[in-house]
């Protein structure tokens, strides 16, 4: 049902935008973006529909299990939606809302955009104030996956010191893998990654957004061994261009 009033919000919101006046050419003239991320990572994001597409979407919301992530992709206000309790970030602060106390486990503030990140690769990999650097090869079965780390400003976002690998096929550019450390807590950086096979893609309005992801095992040595656990499926996928109210971001009134 929440799905169904998102989508009627963001029809509404399109069909006033339509009708809206013309603004002069002054108003329309827009900042041009310049990128800095690598030719290859450019050919990735091509592969999966285009860095400038991915820009003029306004809302992304998909499923994960029994709860409804939505976020506002130009500001990334977000609101995730459960049966038993609802958590969001309003553009100001993290907010959580539960039916009966205790039924939300786990740290809001470090929660409440981390699917997300996982969901909107490889484009998210495209944000300002990143560094790219080439990493080493990933290999496994005999397959080579050249890759790019991607790291942070030190005033960009609540864990800065996150560093993500983005691994390729270096034959057809889509996204194959991606290495990720995780600083939230311990606000240090980390040469311990864990990786995440992207081996299931659907096209969400042109865009190739992930329907699966499976994390991998690791030896002593670093290497790939075997999936680890069940994957995790992503369902009901919307983007739009249609632009929600702010105060869909904001934490309900009880």
């Amino acid at each position: 049902m929440k799905k169904i009033l998102l989508l009627i919000i963001i029809i509404i919101a399109v069909s006033c935008k339509n009708k809206a006046k013309k603004t002069s050419n002054k108003e329309a003239v827009q900042e041009v973006k310049r990128d800095n991320f690598p030719d290859e990572l450019g050919k990735v994001f091509t592969k999966h529909g285009a860095i400038d597409a991915w820009r003029k979407a306004q809302v992304l919301s998909f499923n994960k299990g029994d709860e409804v992530h939505t976020v506002d992709l130009q500001t990334r206000k977000t609101v995730i939606n459960h049966p038993k309790y609802s958590l969001g970030f309003d553009g100001n602060e993290v907010w959580l809302d539960e039916t009966e106390e205790g039924s939300f486990k786990g740290d809001k503030n470090f929660y409440y955009n981390l699917f997300f990140y996982f969901y909107a690769m490889p484009f998210v990999l495209a944000d300002d104030g990143i560094t790219y650097s080439k990493a080493a090869d990933l290999v496994f079965k005999g397959v080579n996956y050249p890759g790019y780390k991607i790291s942070y400003d030190a005033d960009k976002g609540s864990s800065p010191d996150d560093n993500y690998i983005i691994y390729y096929n270096p034959e057809t550019y889509k996204m194959e893998w991606l290495a990720y450390t995780v600083t939230f807590n311990s606000k240090k950086p980390s040469n311990t990654y864990n990786l995440i096979k992207y081996d299931t893609w659907e096209n969400v309005n042109g865009l190739l957004l992930p329907k699966e992801i499976q994390w991998y095992q690791k030896d002593e040595k670093g290497n790939l061994t075997e999936a680890e656990g069940t994957p995790l499926e992503f369902t009901l996928p919307l983007l739009s261009q249609g632009k929600l109210a702010a105060s869909f971001f904001e934490k309900p009134n009880n």
